[in-house]
């Protein structure tokens, strides 16, 4: 159901992650606080964002679609997002396994980001569920989501084994197509006071 399609507004860019894309996104997710809540480091090294492009990002494409997020004004590539977890039966799916890096956290570009996920996701691919998910104790993640008007669901205890043995708590958040006009409005007047 995912088709390999480009997203963008006059602040941001979502192509498709390409082979071509990973020498920028090494760059971009140099500082240590980037990956604080991922699961993996996959920029630690060249070796490593090669291993992870090829068996995680070109995973199952009907059912994920990995995007490299361009800033517009510099045309560089700033960190990744992704639909995933596509369910073509319930007609959801989840946004997520974002980074950005620290230059460009705390602007506008998350949100225009997520807007235009959100617009494809409702207005193109006609879902009606759209899913993140978060770390517990991810705070900075957990306001973001809200900030988009998704709806927090509760916690999943012990949902994810992380690599140093413990496991996460998962705060989980949803968004469904009768949310999405009045979001998709506050997220409009948001984006034009960038």
């Amino acid at each position: 159901m995912f088709r390999k399609t480009s997203l963008e507004n006059e602040h941001v860019a979502l192509i498709p992650l390409e082979q071509a894309h990973l020498h920028e996104l090494l760059h971009a997710g140099q500082s240590p606080s980037v990956f604080t809540w991922v699961f993996d480091n996959y920029c630690r090294s060249e070796h490593a964002l090669h291993s992870w492009f090829n068996q995680t990002a070109q995973f199952d494409a009907q059912l994920q679609l990995v995007f490299a997020i361009v800033e517009k004004t510099t045309d560089n590539v700033i960190g990744t997002t992704r639909f995933f977890r596509l369910d073509p039966v319930n007609l959801s799916c989840e946004i997520g396994h974002t980074f950005i890096t620290d230059r460009w956290q705390r602007t506008h570009i998350n949100t225009n980001v997520k807007y235009l996920m959100l617009q494809h996701a409702f207005e193109t691919l006609g879902l009606v569920r759209v899913e993140f998910r978060t770390h517990e104790q991810n705070d900075k993640s957990r306001r973001a989501i809200a900030r988009l008007g998704a709806t927090f669901e509760g916690l999943s205890r012990k949902d994810r084994r992380l690599p140093d043995g413990t496991y996460r708590n998962t705060a989980k958040f949803a968004m469904i197509d009768d949310d999405w006009p009045e979001c998709r409005n506050k997220l409009m007047a948001k984006l034009t006071c960038n």
